[in-house]
């Protein structure tokens, strides 16, 4: 789901939810919640957080969608 790939994303890139928080201006609690997969992010919040931790829109969704499938 998309809050694991932010997370494995965020890892990747050494940054924190606070970071990552900071740069998609959002709360470092909702990056915790969205990776706990407790919130869905809106398409808007979804770009900014991507773009966040320097990954590519349309390769998460096709990582996530590969994962709903497997």
């Amino acid at each position: 789901m998309f809050g694991t790939e932010l997370k494995r994303l965020r890892l990747k890139a050494g940054l924190t939810q606070e970071q990552v928080a900071a740069r998609a201006k959002v709360t470092r609690e909702y990056v915790s919640m969205l990776e706990a997969g407790k919130y869905v992010p809106t398409i808007e919040v979804f770009i900014r957080l991507v773009r966040a931790v320097d990954a590519s829109p349309s390769e998460v969704i096709a990582t996530v969608e590969r994962s709903l499938v497997e």
